[in-house]
């Protein structure tokens, strides 16, 4: 079953999803990043740009197959194509389509009231379905 975990109260969703893949993908982690058609081409913009001395490989869904899937990082509208499953990070309001075989879930969710709001339905999806749910405050962890 796929485990799922919120990181909440992000305080800027592309700088903390450009540090969390730089994270993963050091460890190893094979990565797909869903959400809006104009969030992946920020985030996209961002990863070229966030650090000077660092840089994310990534392709997106405009990339050739054979480049995305050998990218650890492949952002997508549709992770149920996804040349990978290994995790799955959401920045977009829906639950996505074919979350469920990716080994594991993250959702990062920001501090608007909409950001918030959609995540709160997200939550009560898993739980509905017997998915076991993680909680990250970001908050909390920046003020220790």
């Amino acid at each position: 079953m796929t485990e799922i975990a919120f990181h909440f109260n992000a305080p800027d969703k592309l700088a903390y999803s450009c540090r969390l893949l730089r994270k993963a993908v050091a460890s190893g982690a094979r990565v797909v990043v869903t959400g809006s058609a104009d969030t992946l081409r920020e985030l996209d913009q961002a990863l070229w740009t966030f650090s000077a001395a660092e840089f994310v490989a990534h392709s997106s869904d405009a990339s050739d197959a054979a480049v995305r899937a050998h990218s650890p990082v492949v952002l997508t509208a549709t992770p149920a194509q996804a040349p990978h499953q290994q995790v799955l990070v959401n920045l977009g309001g829906p639950v996505p389509a074919g979350f469920e075989r990716f080994e594991r879930l993250i959702e990062v969710v920001g501090h608007g009231d909409e950001d918030r709001g959609q995540a709160r339905a997200r939550w009560k999806h898993y739980a509905d379905r017997g998915y076991s749910l993680q909680r990250h405050d970001l908050a909390l962890k920046e003020q220790s």
